[in-house]
């Protein structure tokens, strides 16, 4: 089932599965909110701190990163992708499941941001949700006459219980135990492994180049006005992305996927 609601001041859409899981995706930024699996349990965090009201970016859930990974370019921070209002497109049932895509295009970016960065492109980003699997799609075409170069990531922040009692695996590197704070890009194997203090996650994707695993730590969180000094043990962030911007040509289209599984 998919009904319209709104969370805080910001236009939302309710995404409610056979089986009973929940999504809630708000307009502004297509940004998942909540993902609550068949038992009821939230999967992702969101901070108490942060604005509902299409002022600033939203702090946790899911914020879709486009064209710009963090300052990695001489254009807005994070790109325009969070900051900007999408459509809800094509939904309904999905193979036992449920599924609503949202969509953007140059036009829907307020004037401010479409002028660092005026490229012709379309964005849909469809989330599915079937048994204790959220899937996430994203697509990226070229709508112009050239040639432009993007990064991207579906920046996912996990409810993690404790931060200090959770573990991640099947990075090259090896398990990593949860402790300091950390901001690190990793070679993106397919799969990968989030073991938190009450649940555990399987990770997937497709068509991204690294996993970026991030969390502020105490210090890094009292400086972050919109989330609580308490609340950096509360989640990790593990998303696919690609950090590097990279070249699609005048009408092609890219796609990245990325699952989560609970079991």
């Amino acid at each position: 089932m998919i009904r319209s609601t709104t969370h805080g001041d910001l236009p939302a859409v309710s995404i409610t599965a056979p089986d009973g899981a929940q999504a809630v995706v708000a307009l502004y930024g297509a940004h998942l909110l909540s993902w609550k699996t068949a038992d009821g349990k939230e999967r992702l965090f969101l901070s108490a701190r942060s604005p509902m009201d299409g002022s600033a970016a939203i702090r946790g859930g899911v914020p879709v990163i486009f064209p710009q990974f963090s300052t990695r370019g001489d254009g807005q921070r994070h790109g325009v992708a969070r900051l900007s209002n999408w459509r809800l497109g094509e939904h309904g049932p999905d193979a036992d499941g449920v599924h609503a895509e949202f969509e953007l295009t140059q036009d829907d970016v307020p004037a401010q941001l479409a002028q660092g960065w005026p490229h012709a492109f379309a964005l849909r980003l469809r989330f599915t949700l079937r048994g204790d699997t959220l899937h996430m799609r994203f697509k990226v075409r070229n709508s112009g006459a050239e040639d432009f170069s993007f990064a991207c990531a579906l920046h996912t922040y996990y409810a993690a219980g404790d931060f200090e009692r959770s573990s991640l695996h099947g990075l090259e590197q090896g398990e990593i135990a949860f402790g300091p704070a950390l901001d690190n890009i990793y070679a993106a194997p397919p799969a990968l492994e989030l073991r938190t203090a009450d649940s555990t996650l399987q990770l997937e994707q497709q068509g991204f180049t690294e996993w970026v695993v991030w969390n502020p730590g105490a210090e890094g969180a009292a400086k972050l006005a919109d989330m609580a000094d308490h609340e950096w043990r509360q989640f990790l962030c593990i998303e696919p992305a690609r950090v590097n911007k990279q070249v699609l040509a005048a009408g092609a289209e890219w796609t990245g996927q990325h699952s989560i599984t609970a079991t």
